[in-house]
């Protein structure tokens, strides 16, 4: 057996059911997006995301899954077009928002989810996906974000397979399987023809900003899909002893993975 004869969509999608519950309907972000604030113009993410873009030659962007404007409000600024796609009206309200408050007059907000008729939405020079790839099909997710882009395609997918530090999933008594990783996009990608260029993007995990325990666990729970009575019990217990590197537990690390479309 050789490469060639793996199906990486289908171990992807295999591997997908097997880590993960029922996907994040719509209206999980719509609830999200209402307790988000004004948005902060820039972000450390942000920064290095943008820092590894080319944007020679790019007058126009489709940022796929936009949520409240991380890329789509910096980069808006050295364009003349961005369009923020999302699956999520109360992240396109709160794009909106943060556009009018940062006087960003050139985005453009599209409603649609990866699985969506898009026909309508426009090919545009750079296409991204940042943190927006935990998808159903990858192999289609890719093949539409190829297909709409002129010049280059951008994207960040999970590298660790988790969200929250395994160390602290065992604090709670279970674990989550890990979700599929980036090896499973450069495959799929090399099945297409593509042969993407690969770095890495790493940054504290979500529980470095929460301010008290209370908003510790909920950002846990969110994770972890919900807290017990127990589990709560458990955190809070191990939360008190804890050294604040421990609470916080290992960095995010995102593999930043990108292509550039043949001519461009």
């Amino acid at each position: 057996m050789t490469l060639a004869d793996i199906d990486f969509a289908q171990r992807y999608r295999q591997h997908l059911a097997a880590a993960r519950g029922q996907p994040k309907p719509p209206q999980a972000w719509d609830r999200r997006a209402g307790e988000l604030g004004p948005r902060a113009p820039r972000s450390r993410y942000a920064d290095d995301f943008i820092a590894r873009m080319q944007l020679d030659g790019a007058r126009t962007l489709l940022d796929v899954g936009c949520g409240a404007g991380t890329l789509a409000l910096p980069l808006a600024a050295r364009l003349q077009q961005v369009v923020g796609l999302d699956y999520s009206a109360g992240m396109l309200d709160a794009l909106a928002r943060n556009a009018q408050a940062q006087g960003v007059g050139n985005i453009q907000p599209l409603l649609r989810a990866w699985e969506d008729d898009w026909s309508d939405v426009p090919v545009c020079d750079i296409v991204v996906a940042s943190r927006s790839t935990a998808v159903e099909d990858m192999a289609g997710a890719l093949a539409k974000l190829h297909a709409k882009a002129r010049l280059r395609v951008y994207l960040t997918h999970l590298a660790g397979g988790h969200f929250i530090d395994p160390a602290i999933q065992q604090v709670l008594g279970r674990t989550r399987p890990a979700m599929p990783g980036y090896i499973y996009v450069i495959n799929i990608l090399h099945g297409m023809g593509i042969q993407p260029s690969l770095d890495y993007i790493s940054v504290p995990s979500q529980l470095a900003a929460a301010p008290d325990f209370d908003d510790y666990a909920r950002r846990v729970a969110r994770s972890m899909g919900g807290l017990d009575d127990d589990e709560r019990g458990r955190l809070q217990a191990w939360y008190r002893r804890a050294s604040p590197q421990e609470r916080v537990g290992a960095p995010l690390r995102w593999a930043f993975i990108h292509w550039q479309k043949d001519g461009a």
